[in-house]
């Protein structure tokens, strides 16, 4: 009797002609039946945008056209809006096994992961209550090589799909660029404390009207050898697990502490700035 195959949807956010989602649909044919619904436009920098104010445009496409096992969609969407798209209304009664973004032509560590849409469409699934995980090389080229990232990208979901993971949880997993020498190897990680610091490069277009070009650079503070930054810089694979529960919770009894006043009923409230109104 034939095992049935996991059904797995792909996203990403750099769109559904990106050398980096033809890599991931090669894998992912390998361990199931695969599903594609992507941006059919570069999406990058999204983070977790939904279309709400214009229509949303859903296509049957041919990128992977005789790819066997290979059903693919393109959308005028956001990554977020695929992942939505997918559950809803491509697969209507079908949930998949495993949903995998990807894999993004950059990094996608640390404080990134905010402004990320291949991480929206992770997150977003896990919202949905699947499993999920956000795969970036780190290496912006256009035709990077993705080659050396191959078997750890298997491996990864393959691990996922046997042990599944904590509920709402997505995986952001940052792959390092080819270098001389070999992958070391996986690490889990947590995200690294750092920061883009933005600059406006203030331009002129052909006539004559100023505009504004985003720019900047990261600065990364946390020395910690259990992050992310720390794992890609000395040439290992960083899985970092996240959550959409962006609650504080450490804060709370903080605030608690500090805002007790507040808590009194309205007659017994007694501020010092009274005086002022």
């Amino acid at each position: 009797m034939a095992t049935k195959k996991p059904l797995i949807l792909v996203s990403n956010d750099d769109g559904i002609t990106a050398k980096g989602i033809r890599t991931l649909v090669q894998i992912m044919r390998e361990i199931g039946e695969v599903v594609v619904v992507a941006p059919n436009s570069p999406q990058s920098g999204m983070g977790h945008a939904i279309t709400i104010h214009s229509p949303l445009k859903i296509y049957a496409s041919d990128v992977f056209e005789g790819q066997e096992g290979v059903i693919a969609y393109e959308s005028s969407g956001t990554p977020a809006d695929c992942v939505k798209l997918a559950k809803y209304y491509v697969l209507k009664n079908r949930v998949p096994d495993l949903v995998v973004s990807g894999i993004n032509h950059g990094s996608n560590t640390s404080v990134s992961i905010l402004y990320s849409g291949t991480m929206s469409a992770a997150m977003e699934a896990a919202i949905e209550g699947m499993p999920a995980i956000g795969f970036s090389l780190c290496d912006y080229g256009k035709d990077s090589d993705f080659s050396h990232t191959v078997p750890y990208v298997r491996d990864i979901c393959q691990q996922v799909l046997k042990s599944g993971l904590p509920k709402g949880t997505a995986l952001n997993v940052n792959l390092p660029a080819r270098r001389e020498q070999p992958l070391r190897g996986i690490k889990i990680c947590r995200q690294a404390k750092a920061t883009w610091k933005e600059e406006f490069d203030e331009r002129v277009d052909p006539y004559g009207r100023k505009y504004l070009w985003l720019s900047g650079s990261f600065h990364n503070p946390d020395k910690g050898e259990d992050t992310d930054e720390w794992a890609i810089a000395n040439n290992y694979i960083s899985v970092v697990p996240c959550l959409f529960d962006l609650t504080a919770h450490h804060a709370i009894s903080i605030l608690n502490d500090d805002w007790a006043i507040l808590h009194k009923p309205s007659g017994e409230v007694n501020l010092d700035h009274q005086d002022n109104f």
